[in-house]
C-alpha cells in the first residue's frame, strides 16, 4: 500500500499546498485552487497493517523520503515536494480535528521581524531581525482534554474589625468554619504531546482559536511539516492536571473572599477525565542566530503571538537599572524637600 499522499494539480501537474491566506489547496504553479471540504481524503480508503510500510519515496522524484519517526508531513530534500506520509496518521494516529494556518510564511517572517524591533532591552543586532535562520510551518500535535473537577475544601476563615473610642482602640476577631463543595468542569485544555517540542513555548502560545477546529483532512498539511503524538491522553493526563492546579486554587480563594485570613485544613481535589481529542495545532517554528548562538521561538499560526526568550543587551539593562535608580533617588529628594527635612 502506497503510504506518500501528494497533491498534484488537474491543470498542470504542479504540486499543490494549503494556502493560508484562502483555506484551500492551492497549485503552486497555475494558481489554481481547490475546496478542501469537496476533496475526498485518501485515508478513508487506505488500511495499514503495523510494521507494513519500512521506506518512503516521493512519488515526484522517487528518491526515498528520510524522515524522523514522528514527522508525518514532510517535504522531499530531493525536488522540495510537499508529502504526507498517510500510515502515520491512521489508526491511533489519526487526528480528529485540526485548526489550519491562516498566517501564512511572508506574514510570519514580517511579523516576527516587527516584535524583534520593540525588543527594547535587546542588543542592536537582535532588533534589526535580520539573522532568521529558518521559519517552519509546524502543525504540532495537541491533547485537548475535558475535565470534572469534584472539589470539597474545610478551613477556618477570621474577620478582624478595628474600633476606638476616647480612651482606647479594640480589636474584634471572629472566627469561622469554612465548607465549599465546588463542581469544576473544563473544555478543550491543550497539552502539546509532542516529545521535541518544548512544553513551556508551546503553553505560552495559548490560547488558539478553537471556533477554528476542522474535521481532520489531510490536504491542510500538504506544503507543512507536521508530527504525531509521542505521548498518548492517559501518559500526559498528569500534566493536564497539573495545568488547571493554579486555576482551581484561584477559583477556591474567589470563594471565601470577605475574610481576613483563611487557612485550609483539608482540601480534596477529584479531576476525572471526560474526553480527550487528538488534535493538530499550527506554529511557526523560528530560528533566529545571534553571535553564534541559535535562538529558537515560536509563533500561534493564527493569532500570530511571538512567544521565545530573546538575548538582552547587558549595556541596555545596566542603563535601564541605572534610569529607574536615578529617578527613585529624585522622587526620594522631592519628598524629603516637601517634608521639610534633608536627605544625603
Amino acid at each position: 500500500m502506497e503510504a506518500v499522499i501528494e497533491y498534484k494539480c488537474p491543470s498542470c501537474g504542479s504540486g499543490m499546498v494549503f494556502d493560508a491566506v484562502t483555506g484551500t489547496l492551492s497549485c503552486t504553479g497555475c494558481g489554481r485552487q481547490e475546496n478542501i471540504e469537496q476533496i475526498p481524503d485518501p485515508l478513508r480508503k487506505m488500511t495499514f497493517a503495523e510494521g507494513e510500510v519500512k521506506e518512503y519515496h516521493c512519488t515526484s522524484c522517487g528518491a526515498v523520503i528520510v524522515t524522523e519517526p514522528e514527522t508525518s508531513a514532510t517535504a522531499c530534500s530531493f525536488c522540495s515536494s510537499s508529502v504526507v506520509l498517510s500510515d502515520r496518521l491512521t489508526g491511533h494516529y489519526a487526528p480528529a480535528m485540526v485548526i489550519p494556518f491562516s498566517i501564512t510564511k511572508e506574514a510570519a517572517t514580517a511579523a516576527f521581524k516587527k516584535w524583534c524591533r520593540n525588543g527594547l532591552l535587546t542588543p542592536r543586532g537582535f532588533m534589526t531581525a535580520d539573522r532568521i535562520a529558518g521559519m517552519t510551518g509546524m502543525y504540532v500535535p495537541f491533547w485537548l482534554y475535558d475535565l470534572h473537577n469534584s472539589i470539597e475544601v474545610h478551613g477556618q476563615g477570621t474577620k478582624v474589625r478595628i474600633y476606638a473610642d476616647s480612651n482606647y482602640q479594640y480589636t474584634e476577631t471572629q472566627h469561622f468554619n469554612i465548607y465549599r463543595k465546588i463542581r469544576l468542569d473544563y473544555a478543550r485544555l491543550p497539552v502539546d504531546a509532542a516529545e521535541k517540542m518544548n512544553d513551556e513555548l508551546m503553553d505560552k502560545l495559548e490560547p488558539f482559536p478553537y471556533e477554528e477546529l476542522k474535521a481532520f483532512k489531510t490536504p491542510y498539511l500538504a506544503g507543512y511539516v507536521a508530527e504525531k503524538y509521542s505521548y498518548t491522553d492517559g501518559q500526559l493526563f498528569p500534566r493536564a492536571k497539573e495545568k488547571i492546579s493554579s486555576y482551581i486554587d484561584a477559583y477556591i480563594s474567589s470563594t471565601v473572599s470577605g475574610y481576613t485570613s483563611v487557612s485550609y485544613t483539608d482540601k480534596q481535589i477529584n479531576t476525572k477525565l471526560k474526553h480527550a481529542d487528538y488534535v493538530l495545532l499550527p506554529v511557526w517554528m523560528v530560528k533566529y542566530n545571534l553571535n553564534r548562538t541559535e535562538y529558537t521561538f515560536a509563533m500561534n499560526g493564527q493569532t500570530g503571538k511571538v512567544v521565545g526568550k530573546p538575548p538582552l543587551s547587558k549595556g541596555k539593562v545596566t542603563a535601564w537599572f541605572t534610569g529607574i535608580a536615578a529617578v527613585s533617588f529624585l522622587s526620594l529628594k522631592v519628598v524629603s524637600w516637601m517634608m521639610g527635612g534633608g536627605f544625603l
